[in-house]
């Protein structure tokens, strides 16, 4: 073997490499050392290991999704101990138990997990994992367990807590699967009592009435339970002028029931296809069944409901605090807020100094620092590690916090190439039936004749590639998408996705990571055991992004120390102390000079740690990818013109797409200026939710916040952007395959419908095609869909280095020029 040959190799199998955990790609070339695509699955690896529950990866799913980084950042969970307090005492007597949302089950090893982990608590009694609703039912023993704790426990595995939505309504997949179950019954009924008659029994024979009658009932009740699906939602269509799938699909059941129901009474057994008309509505079913669960399944991912929103702290006259819901917020009221929390409304910095970071309202990546009298605008994040107290400016009602938070309704959207062709469909076949019957009427004078042509007509124009491909193409794309990390939460999506030619990106958090990447991570790795309990002092319980990087790290590398101080100093713009020890900016308690952030012990240095604010590693190469297949890219940012233009150029784009200072409410009004319904908007922060709005198509990497992982038509996770592509070329191959099913369609309506026109087509044959054509329209999808599931397996190879900003601070204070 050559060099050559063998250099290749080696590249090709450390570009298939998988995660250890989740068992996606690793394309980080320093990751593949490791075995892991990111620091959030070597920590919940290395907690799975440590838990004793290795059982875990022997059953779950091959792939899934990455871990969130939000498995690394603190959660209010004081929600669930008011919960627990109310449901305790509610019955003293009675055994405490109530039904929680959870998000992030992807697989049946999830259920198992999550149950292992519960029995794991003291105090534990029962719990029963709803994986498709995605909801618990847990009991408990009083005094001895704690919601909160448990909430927390799955928060490190990747698992979030949120309530339960006591007024969901029962998931259509699972009325659709009774539907299915009963069709199912009834149709093989129908056949065991229609099978004499192909047999030879004639109908003289004692009990062949008797075995016809038996065939009606059951053809009857499946008309009721599984056709009465389509026919009422036809119907629905109809009253608001909607022309859709459901109709031509109950035009043909109601055709072929009426034509076997005339055959029975009139006694012509020619007419009787009870059987047939059974097993069409089971496939129609069917095809139904898989588009919905689809969708569900990866609905079901998210929390249904958010947990409330913190209570803010209101300073009373005599220094007091009272708790209140931020919708109760009036201006003039002084507040304090901890670390982590967001400032609800507008208010006035009190305190001398605080750093705030501003990244979810305006794009900002860098922390800000505020002094006092400074006016902070709503949606800040309180960085610091002590209480902040400021003076509202504004009601709830007024702040631009509860416009970026309001939930609009979902609009249904309207597939109008699907209506044309219904449309189509429906005007051509009735136009035939009605012009044949005339004529053959007409031309013979026989109507028994007539009837049955009109009838074969209308049964054997079979609407299958319409009610069970487009379906199941859907179902089979979602599914291949779901293996790349991209999970359709809103099904019209398939309706707009091809119309787009403008993608929007957010750039912080969208286009860049939420936190910083740790350049030299020998350097922690490098660390003494009391060197590495003092880091994880100082970094513990703080948001800043600095700390965050350093905690993923930290946590990543091996379990975090038992003990813990509470002596932290913090100085605004300069860093963190715990006695002896600091962490912070080169020259303050540490030499000067030096290029990043220092850990100091008595002056001493014991590490630098250098840090970047990156793009994603894949983002530019992606970029390109997409410029090849015609879309137009921009950058939609609220950070500084000079930041959002560096990265254009990084990343390749005419610095004209790159878009600075742009507000919530500029970033809506840009895409109202400059697109036609053909804009895709992804973004991560609640800057982008207006935006959102606006847009055509939405996609988040987010789904942890709570705002706009509902508005989306779609979230992806993981590290990469890649998957924005695969969603592209996946719904190409989607359509083709569509228009395939189409012209096969066409073919098959024009050969049928001809000879029945003829009067070569009897009811019962066109029974028997419609069926038949079902089979070889599900081949046709099965074959036409296979790409999808090897779209982007090639391209995994490791991209070019990224160039990066480098941060040279710590945590806790401003970082130095971007």
């Amino acid at each position: 073997m050559s060099a050559a040959t063998a250099s290749a190799s080696a590249t090709t199998a450390c570009a298939r490499m998988s995660c250890k955990h989740c068992g996606a790609p690793i394309t980080d070339e320093s990751s593949r050392a490791a075995g892991f695509c990111c620091a959030g699955c070597a920590y919940v690896h290395r907690l799975v290991h440590e838990n004793g529950l290795d059982g875990y990866y022997r059953i779950k799913d091959d792939l899934t999704p990455p871990v969130d980084a939000a498995v690394f950042q603190s959660r209010d969970f004081d929600w669930l101990d008011d919960l627990q307090r109310e449901v305790e005492t509610a019955d003293l007597k009675a055994t405490p138990r109530t039904v929680l949302g959870i998000q992030g089950i992807s697989c049946a090893g999830c259920v198992w997990l999550i149950e292992k982990l519960f029995e794991k608590l003291p105090g534990a009694r029962r719990i029963n994992v709803n994986a498709q609703l995605g909801e618990m039912e847990l009991s408990w023993n009083a005094g001895e367990f704690s919601l909160a704790d448990f909430a927390r426990r799955l928060h490190s595995f990747n698992y979030l807590v949120g309530p339960h939505d006591a007024e969901a309504t029962e998931p259509e997949s699972r009325s659709l699967v009774r539907r299915i179950g009963l069709t199912a019954a009834f149709a093989l009924n129908v056949m065991l009592f229609t099978l004499p008659t192909y047999f030879g029994m004639e109908e003289t024979f004692p009990y062949a009435r008797l075995f016809g009658t038996l065939s009606l009932v059951f053809g009857t009740l499946s008309v009721l339970a599984g056709g009465g699906y389509f026919l009422q939602r036809a119907w629905q269509g109809l009253r608001f002028g909607l022309l859709h799938i459901d109709l031509p699909i109950s035009l043909g059941i109601v055709g072929a029931y009426a034509g076997s129901l005339y055959g029975w009474f009139a006694g012509h057994e020619g007419f009787v296809y009870f059987d047939f008309v059974a097993t069409f509505i089971v496939l129609m079913l069917t095809g139904r069944w898989a588009q919905v669960v689809a969708v569900e399944r990866n609905r079901r991912r998210l929390l249904a409901l958010q947990p409330r929103p913190q209570h803010i702290a209101i300073v009373q006259p005599d220094g007091s605090l009272q708790s209140i819901a931020p919708d109760r917020l009036q201006a003039g009221q002084t507040l304090q807020l901890r670390a982590g929390q967001i400032l609800p409304v507008e208010a006035i910095l009190q305190d001398p100094s605080a750093e705030f970071s501003l990244a979810s309202i305006n794009g900002e990546a860098a922390p800000r620092a505020f002094q006092a009298g400074r006016r902070v605008p709503a949606g800040a994040l309180v960085l610091n590690r002590g209480p902040v107290r400021l003076v509202a400016q504004q009601a709830w009602d007024k702040s631009l916090l509860a416009e970026l938070t309001a939930r609009r309704s979902e609009e249904t959207a309207r597939n109008t190439l699907l209506e044309r062709i219904v449309q189509g469909y429906l005007i051509a076949i009735l136009a035939i039936a009605l012009l044949a019957g005339i004529g053959w009427g007409w031309f013979t004078g026989d109507l028994m004749r007539t009837g049955a042509i009109v009838t074969a007509i209308l049964v054997v124009s079979c609407p299958c590639a319409i009610g069970l491909a487009f379906p199941l193409a859907e179902e089979m794309a979602s599914v291949a998408l779901r293996r790349r990390g991209v999970f359709v939460r809103n099904p019209g999506l398939w309706a707009r996705l091809h119309r787009v030619r403008r993608i929007l990106f957010d750039k912080t958090g969208t286009l860049t990571l939420e936190t910083p990447v740790l350049e030299n991570p020998a350097a922690l790795l490098s660390l003494s055991d009391d060197a590495r309990q003092a880091l994880f002092t100082l970094v513990q319980d703080n948001p800043h992004p600095i700390s965050q990087c350093l905690l993923e790290n930290l946590l990543a590398a091996g379990p975090a120390p038992a003990t813990r101080r509470d002596d932290v100093v913090e100085v605004i713009g300069e860093g963190v102390a715990s006695g002896d020890w600091s962490l912070g900016r080169s020259g303050w308690r540490s030499p000067t000079g030096l290029a990043g952030t220092v850990l100091a012990h008595r002056g001493k240095i014991i590490a630098v740690f250098e840090m970047r604010d990156t793009v994603r590693r894949d983002a530019p190469a992606e970029l390109q990818a997409l410029g090849r297949l015609g879309f137009v890219t921009h950058i939609l940012s609220g950070d500084d013109p000079a930041k959002v233009a560096a990265m254009t150029r990084e990343l390749g784009l005419p610095e004209s797409h790159g878009h600075g200072h742009l507000s919530p409410q500029a970033k809506a009004a840009w895409l109202r200026e400059n697109t036609r319904d053909d804009a895709l908007m992804l973004g991560d922060g609640m800057n982008d939710s207006l935006a959102f709005d606006a847009a055509y198509c939405r996609g988040t990497p987010v789904v942890h916040r709570g705002v706009l992982e509902q508005k989306a038509d779609f979230y992806y996770l993981g590290r990469g952007i890649g998957g924005i592509r695969a969603l592209f070329e996946i719904n190409a191959v989607r359509r083709r395959t569509e228009w395939v099913i189409l012209g096969f369609s066409v073919i098959y309506n024009l050969l049928a419908v001809g000879f029945a026109v003829a009067g070569h087509i009897n009811p019962l044959v066109a029974a028997v095609l419609m069926p038949v054509n079902s089979l070889l329209t599900l081949a046709l999808v099965s074959f036409g869909m296979r790409r999808a599931f090897s779209v982007g397996e090639t391209k995994n190879a490791p991209q070019p280095k990224p160039r990066g900003t480098k941060v040279v601070v710590g945590p806790g204070f401003e970082p130095g020029k971007a």
